[in-house]
């Protein structure tokens, strides 16, 4: 039941501090300024001194080049972090261990072990774990998701997602972390890991995965392109087609369902666009479904103000997080799959038994 407790922050802004102040930071400051009303951001920290003082002065706040001084000089509610995947885990476990809320952005974690000692973690502390899954929010996926809840479809036969950007060889050079297993994970783990969220969340519980992962043009210790087809529980068939090097430039991001009853494709730069929406019966809804399509240069889509909304609403004790350190596992452990199925060349059942 939701309602105040004594962690519930009533009467003052939620104050937010950012760890990490790299490449998808710009858009938790945004998203927290968006939220002006609510939030408020007191804190940053990088080890990186430089890019520090840069965002310090652009804005006006305090920065720290170490999450432990920060963490004990800063009065924030929820620590955000922007680092390096293969780091969430044991800051997290820092961060709850001295009282404050997470964030954490996708993959939650680089090994599925990691990412559940930071629920564990989480739930010994009392704090709340928020793993961020802004494509969720996206009124086009949250349309197509409505659809497939109230049975549209009908009996679903096939899905299949792509994932065709670009990553050049300059952007793993940024960063010695860059396209490592340890702290990054390839074109899977990291570029497409909301969309393999998508395969869960909007088809259902997985049956088994098989795949192939390939190097095929980088020079990074991680995959570039890959290939996965997947067994639903329900039956559906599909498949998900991640690639980091379309030329010249991102060029799409994709789901197109086909049931019995209906057949939606949502395309676009970053499933921004309502390419195909045609039902057995037609709904009201259906004649202005074209609203949803939005236009974008961004891969990351306009989910992250509306993921802050929720977080603020969990503090204010009137919500319940859209995806917490569990929802975060589940995607977790889908990957864990996928390359456990490409290592050993066979096909893996979910869920695992480790």
């Amino acid at each position: 039941m939701l309602g105040p407790s004594k962690s519930t922050i009533i009467g003052r802004k939620i104050r937010f501090a950012v760890v990490g102040c790299g490449r998808i930071s710009a858009r938790h400051f945004e998203a927290i300024d968006t939220n002006g009303d609510d939030a408020e951001l007191v804190a940053v920290c990088d080890v990186d001194k430089n890019k520090l003082e840069t965002i310090c002065e652009q804005l006006k706040v305090k920065g720290f080049d170490n999450l432990t001084d920060m963490l004990g000089q800063t009065q924030c509610d929820c620590v955000v972090l922007c680092t390096p995947s293969g780091l969430h885990s044991n800051q997290t476990i820092e961060i709850v261990q001295n009282g404050y809320h997470v964030i954490t952005e996708k993959p939650m974690a680089t090994r599925l072990s990691d990412g559940r000692e930071m629920v564990k973690a989480a739930d010994k502390a009392g704090k709340k774990l928020f793993v961020v899954k802004q494509n969720r929010l996206n009124p086009t996926l949250k349309i197509l998701k409505d659809a497939l809840v109230q049975r549209r479809f009908g009996r679903l036969y096939m899905a299949n997602l792509n994932v065709f950007w670009t990553r050049p060889q300059d952007y793993y050079d940024s960063a010695p972390w860059r396209g490592t297993w340890e702290f990054d994970g390839g074109a899977l783990m990291n570029q497409a890991s909301h969309y393999i969220d998508l395969l869960d969340w909007l088809i259902g519980p997985i049956e088994s995965v098989h795949s192939y992962t390939a190097t095929l043009a980088r020079n990074i210790e991680v995959e570039d392109t890959a290939t996965v087809n997947v067994k639903w529980r329900n039956g559906a068939l599909g498949s998900i087609n991640v690639t980091m090097l379309t030329y010249p430039k991102n060029y799409e991001g994709s789901v197109t369902i086909l049931g019995e009853k209906g057949t939606v494709e949502i395309g676009g730069l970053a499933l921004n666009e309502v390419k195909h929406w045609e039902f057995e019966t037609p709904w009201d809804v259906d004649r202005t479904i074209s609203e949803a399509s939005y236009k974008t240069d961004s891969v990351y889509g306009i989910g992250h103000p509306l993921y802050y909304r929720n977080v603020i609403d969990v503090m204010r004790g009137a919500n319940v997080p859209s995806t917490d350190g569990r929802e975060g596992l589940r995607s977790l452990e889908t990957l864990t799959a996928i390359y456990s199925s490409a290592k050993n060349g066979c096909r893996i059942s979910l869920p695992l038994d480790y």
